[in-house]
């Protein structure tokens, strides 16, 4: 009965993130400024990958390879939002902004630059 099962999930959740890895790679090539592309591929990529994972834990035999692809998961779950954190964090402060916000600030100062925050 669980083969049945690893044979039915494992190739859901490999198709599954794999069709989230590849809209976050149209998403980072569409989407207009830096903070949507960077939201976009941040978010679908940690869920496809971490579903890609999963569904190669369903599929390995072992117990060594289960513990490998784990800790493979949990790092992806950490260092991933945090670089694109880190990544926003630093746009903000070299002074990119939304392309939302600059329309509003710059209809607000008569066609002058935003002032650095």
């Amino acid at each position: 009965m669980m083969t049945l099962i690893q044979q039915l999930i494992a190739p859901l959740m490999l198709i599954v993130g794999s069709f989230l890895c590849l809209t976050g790679a149209i998403g980072m090539l569409r989407f207009p400024d830096f903070f949507t592309r960077v939201h976009a591929t941040s978010v679908t990529e940690t869920l496809g990958a971490g579903l890609i994972l999963f569904g190669l834990i369903f599929l390995s035999d072992g117990l060594v390879e289960v513990i490998k692809l784990a800790l493979i998961l949990l790092f992806l779950l950490i260092t991933g939002p945090t670089a694109v954190h880190a990544l926003a964090k630093a746009a903000l402060a070299a002074g990119v902004v939304p392309d939302g916000e600059t329309k509003k600030i710059s209809s607000q100062t008569n066609g002058e630059p935003p002032l650095k925050r």
